[in-house]
């Protein structure tokens, strides 16, 4: 059977991967304007385990404590400017975990109505952690303080006192095609929660792609939270995998919550050697794929064969339609050219910048897009 490429979406076959292993050793190389990181083969992380493993990079570690876990998570902590930091298998689980230890006896989370956690994930935290979701801005990547004080004065008035226990924030937010929170929202949103003592959760799965976009440091946004998750898999390439951070009290023993929850995995090395992989050197390599992108944008949106519509407060994420060209046409035509682009939406692309972005210069990205016209 032939494989398949492990991207979320799906969208990949072999024939472009194929394509672009082949592209890395003759030739301009793929460029793929889909999902946030590389897309591999199993083969791809078969060879690339191996390689680590021969270059004494990979450490066994036991139901995900010590070994490469550990190594991880430490660094990871560093990063984020917490204490301590704990491997989970999933952003579902770490999200879960985060919210249900900071609410504790008070059963009530505020977060956003389009994020991952309310809309995706099966009212886990409702029915596994006995957690009231307090869904607030739907429609909108933010809400505001205005709107966490309404909630918070209807659950202190009503005949039996509910108190707020956490709220968590997701930014960028993926159902809002990567609208990023309000920045300022967030700080004076954060200010409030403290002086509350409401304990403070940010969904930053995209959180590395996020700063490359504001321009602000990563430790900007963590500094106004308790806790912070961020996604091994989506653009540090793990197969799976996140990570937690937080003060040490909040981390310690929590391994014991993410194996009741089923989630202490015999074997993490796998997923944690790739994500420390490929955590060496992303910021730079990921700021060379945005500048290559934008540079793209630029010329693309000064040709009147292009139409380019941008995300407000956006990152990643930016449609394009073509002039007098069918969108699944262009799309097939797209990537004989070299870029590998996910089925169109009607007449238009959804395009996705990711770090394969770098692989090629914008001058020779641009003429991709122009000789896909045909």
């Amino acid at each position: 059977m032939a494989e398949t490429a492990l991207h979320r979406r799906g969208f990949l076959s072999l024939a472009p991967l194929a394509a672009a292993a082949a592209a890395e050793s003759a030739g301009p190389r793929t460029v793929f304007a889909t999902g946030d990181g590389i897309p591999y083969t199993p083969s791809d992380y078969a060879k690339l385990l191996a390689r680590l493993a021969g270059e004494g990079k990979v450490k066994a570690d036991n139901y995900s404590l010590g070994g490469s876990v550990e190594d991880l998570e430490v660094r990871m902590a560093k990063i984020l400017g917490k204490e301590a930091a704990i491997w989970m298998a999933t952003g579902t689980l770490a999200n879960q975990i985060a919210v249900r230890q900071l609410a504790g006896s008070r059963r009530r989370v505020i977060i956003q109505a389009e994020s991952h956690l309310y809309r995706d994930c099966g009212d886990c935290c409702q029915t596994l952690s006995g957690l009231n979701l307090m869904a607030l801005a739907p429609g909108k990547a933010t809400f505001t303080l205005d709107d966490i004080e309404r909630v918070a004065n209807d659950s202190a008035s009503a005949r039996v006192v509910t108190q707020i226990g956490a709220i968590q924030i997701e930014s960028p937010v993926r159902r809002r095609t990567g609208e990023r929170f309000d920045f300022e929202e967030m700080k004076r949103i954060s200010a409030w929660a403290r002086k509350h003592e409401i304990g403070m959760h940010m969904d930053g799965a995209r959180l590395f792609l996020e700063c490359a976009y504001s321009g602000r440091p990563i430790q900007e946004y963590t500094s106004l939270f308790d806790t912070v998750y961020v996604s091994s898999y989506k653009y540090f390439n793990s197969p799976s995998g996140a990570i937690l951070a937080g003060p040490k009290k909040f981390i310690d023993g929590l391994y014991h919550t993410r194996r009741m929850f089923g989630g202490g995995l015999p074997h993490g090395w796998p997923f944690a050697a790739v994500t420390l992989h490929h955590l060496d050197g992303f910021e730079t390599r990921y700021k060379k794929a945005v500048d290559t992108a934008e540079a793209v944008i630029s010329r693309l949106s000064n040709d009147g064969n292009f139409e380019i519509v941008r995300v407000p407060n956006g990152t990643n994420i930016f449609q394009m339609r073509t002039q007098n060209a069918n969108g699944p046409v262009y799309q097939h035509r797209l990537q004989e050219a070299g870029v590998v682009a996910a089925a169109p939406s009607g007449q238009q692309l959804n395009l996705q910048v990711n770090e394969t972005w770098g692989w090629a210069s914008p001058d020779e990205i641009a003429a991709r897009f122009r000789k896909a016209l045909g």
